[in-house]
């Protein structure tokens, strides 16, 4: 069991989360698919950014969808059929993007 001690403990260092120095370097999203990568299809829904986060409700969007609000928590699972609506503290739309 003695030898197998070291092994384990690099085993859980391996495991350990990276930590980041500053809010800047947080990894970010384009504003909207680059053309010909629109995989969930959110390039005609294109004209709610900036709209209050209620326009949502007067859209029919038949597939996946997630609205991310201020302080969320959000799953980093990646689903490329699934649009994702950021809102601002502001409550207005401020990015659609594929994930």
């Amino acid at each position: 069991m003695k030898r197998f001690f070291p092994i384990l403990l690099l085993v859980l260092a391996a495991c350990e989360a990276p930590v980041l120095d500053s809010p800047d370097q947080r990894i970010t999203q384009p504003q909207m698919p680059i053309i010909g990568d629109d995989s969930c299809g959110a390039s005609p829904y294109a004209d709610l950014i900036g709209q209050d986060a209620t326009a949502l409700e007067r859209v029919l969007i038949m597939r996946p969808v997630r609205v991310i609000r201020p302080g969320m928590a959000v799953t980093m699972d990646y689903r490329a059929e699934r649009i994702n609506f950021d809102i601002a503290q502001s409550q207005r739309i401020q990015r659609i993007w594929c994930g």
